[in-house]
């Protein structure tokens, strides 16, 4: 039977009204909504000549019949059975109803006088309270004289009194609730239970495993703890070695179940296991992962993931709406890269996750610029404005530093930076030395902001991107896998300018001078003393030094961005992989500009070279190709006792 709870009942089983949120509020509840003392069903004016006295009943039979009458204003039995069985009727059964209840009606309708609260009490052998508010479970279960299944799923449970379960009970169902512990269930529990679910709580902590032994589930056959908080494995099993009945056992979903080794330990730990997580433990898996019990306790409790990030395709080329750049500049570069977020590993990986961020925003590496501040605060400064939000008051440490710069001696320092202005700068100019930097590419709480290396524009462009994260910090990482991964992709576009050198020195011209003066009297002493002329040389072509560049902040645009469910790794999948589309980017105006491009290309290009065709766009058949990046997220798994041994061994 499938209770529901909406308002209290007036009739069904139980003299007692507990509030609502119970379970036997919910159950009456239910037997009032089929209906089973109304009509169709029960007794009334609809039917009460079938249950007249047995005195007034006698001359009737009597009386000949050529057809089966009732009295006026009644309805046969067939006629009011056909009223609860249609599925057109409004009397007929809702959607979610089950056979009992179905049973249950045409009982009400052939014997109504059956329908009390001592027959209600021992029918039933399976209650269904899903998903009806329930905070209680009342100690009006014990009513139920003959109940063998529970099922009191997707409600707001946070304990269950064991004492008020009735003793019958094989399998009890408590799944998404928000049980926090096992240990109000340990305390007298039903002795016959075979199978107990408690699946999507809130179970937490290593002590949780201490409640789940023989001396308080002698019996259990089936046990499903999947999607929980659970993290340590090896004291896990040591306590599922005490059922020496189970068989089935669902544990993915948990923390535990992301170590590489977890599986091959939990069969070979649990001889007598026949399914795991849905999947029936094999005998070649039993031998492959032969003996890693034994060396359990020396295994390292950590998660390894891969994520590779293959090719972009479908990415505007932007630098052909740029003017040509005049000999002051300025002279424009684009990049572009590919940005994702992965969980933080506070235990482990927060020193490493630092350098990736700052390396998020950093423009790329330009020549030797004059600035203000050491090299060393410079860095530090950029570094400490992306791992923090960029707020209000970050903003106004930024105005006091260039305040101060502009007072400092200078220095020539090796970062892309621009010139600082002097003390008096404006608010315009301010702006334009803080990193133009997306909301979007800020990474989420208790995460961190990978991103690839910076290639420039291409057709399809090559990531070649592989990155390895070893994670500890189990319990934060299966809420990150819950979430998924922001995958973006990012063009940079950077503005450099050429340096004005400063003005030559007046003391090296007057050297300089004096050097002139001493060479020709030098050779008009050779020309009086006979001396030959030196053969004249030829003049070197003076090199002309390579041109400075400053660099502004760079300019970032996301051009895509979306999101990858990383679920199926937390149920058993050992890899996501996915093309994410971001829809089409790409405009006619460019694309012409490409094929205006490419066709002088192929006129230039060497004659001993066919030249490649180049279509010509046109409007019509103008189908470009959308902004995509392929992307892998692996969960290692060991494929045998060795393998994980061999790796995973502290």
């Amino acid at each position: 039977m499938e209770a529901s709870s909406e308002s209290e009942s007036e009739a069904g089983p139980g003299t007692q009204r507990p509030g609502t949120g119970t379970v036997s509020a919910a159950v009456r509840e239910h037997l009032r909504k089929l209906c089973l003392r109304e009509f169709p069903c029960g007794a009334g004016s609809w039917n009460k000549s079938r249950f007249l006295p047995q005195t007034w009943r006698t001359w009737r039979e009597l009386v000949p019949r050529e057809e089966d009458t009732v009295s006026p204003g009644e309805e046969t039995m067939e006629a009011l059975l056909g009223l609860v069985r249609s599925p057109h009727s409004p009397w007929a059964l809702l959607n979610d109803s089950n056979a009992e209840d179905s049973f249950l009606r045409e009982l009400a309708i052939r014997k109504p006088p059956m329908i009390r609260d001592t027959f209600l009490y021992s029918y039933f052998r399976s209650l269904r309270v899903v998903d009806k508010e329930v905070t209680l479970v009342d100690k009006d279960l014990l009513k139920f004289l003959k109940l063998e299944e529970l099922v009191l799923s997707a409600n707001r449970i946070k304990e269950v009194e064991a004492a008020n379960l009735p003793p019958t009970l094989k399998v009890l169902e408590l799944y998404g609730n928000v049980i926090s512990s096992m240990e109000c269930l340990r305390d007298r529990p039903p002795p016959r239970l075979q199978h107990l679910g408690l699946g999507h709580n809130k179970l937490l902590g290593p002590s949780e495993s201490l409640h789940i032994t023989a001396d308080h589930w002698p019996n259990l056959v089936s046990l499903d703890l999947g999607f929980n908080d659970l993290t340590d494995l090896q004291s896990m099993l040591a306590s599922l070695r005490t059922l020496r009945h189970l068989r089935l056992l669902v544990l993915q979903g948990n923390p535990l179940a992301l170590v590489p080794y977890y599986r091959g330990l939990t069969v070979d730990s649990l001889a007598q296991l026949c399914v795991l997580d849905d999947i029936t433990v094999s005998p070649n898996e039993r031998h492959l992962f032969r003996g890693l019990s034994l060396n359990g306790d020396l295994l390292a409790q950590e998660a390894q993931f891969v994520v590779t990030i293959g090719n972009v395709r479908g990415v505007p080329d932007t630098s052909l709406l740029d003017p040509e750049p005049g000999p002051e500049g300025p002279f424009i570069t684009y990049s572009y890269y590919v940005t994702y977020d992965f969980v933080n590993d506070k235990e482990g990986e927060a020193n490493e996750y630092t350098d990736v961020l700052a390396e998020i925003v950093k423009p790329s590496p330009g020549l030797e610029l004059v600035v203000e501040e050491s090299p060393e605060e410079v860095i530090e400064n950029v570094i400490e404005d992306v791992v923090e939000e960029v707020t209000e008051e970050v903003e106004r440490s930024l105005e006091s530093e260039v305040e101060d710069w502009g007072e400092s001696e200078v220095s020539v320092v090796s970062v892309p930076s621009t010139i600082l202005p002097t003390p008096r700068a404006s608010a315009e100019e301010l702006a334009k030395l803080r990193p133009h930097i997306d909301p979007r590419l800020c990474p989420s709480p208790g995460t961190v902001l990978f991103n690839t290396t910076h290639k420039p524009w291409a057709e399809v462009i090559p990531c070649n991107y592989e990155m390895q994260h070893v994670l500890r910090d189990l319990v934060p990482l299966k809420a990150f896998l819950l979430a998924g991964t922001t995958v973006t992709i990012v063009e940079e576009k950077v503005l450099s300018w050429p340096v004005v050198l400063p003005a030559v020195d007046s003391t090296l011209s007057t050297k300089k001078g004096k050097g002139e003066k001493d060479k020709k009297e030098k050779e008009k002493d050779r020309k009086g003393k006979g001396e030959k002329e030196p053969a004249k040389q030829a003049p070197k072509k003076k090199k002309e030094p390579p041109k400075e560049l400053r660099q502004d902040p760079p300019i970032l645009q996301v051009l895509g961005r979306g999101l990858v469910v990383l679920e199926p790794l937390l149920v058993g999948e050992p890899l996501v992989s996915t093309v994410c589309n971001f829809g089409v980017v790409r405009t006619l105006a460019s694309d012409r500009l490409a094929f205006a491009r490419d066709s002088k290309k192929t006129k230039k290009g060497a004659k001993k070279e066919k030249p490649k065709a180049v279509i010509p766009i046109y409007e019509g058949d103008y189908h470009p190709e959308p902004l995509t990046v392929e992307v892998q997220i692996q969960l290692n798994q060991s494929r045998s006792a060795e393998e994980a041994l061999r790796t995973f061994a502290v």
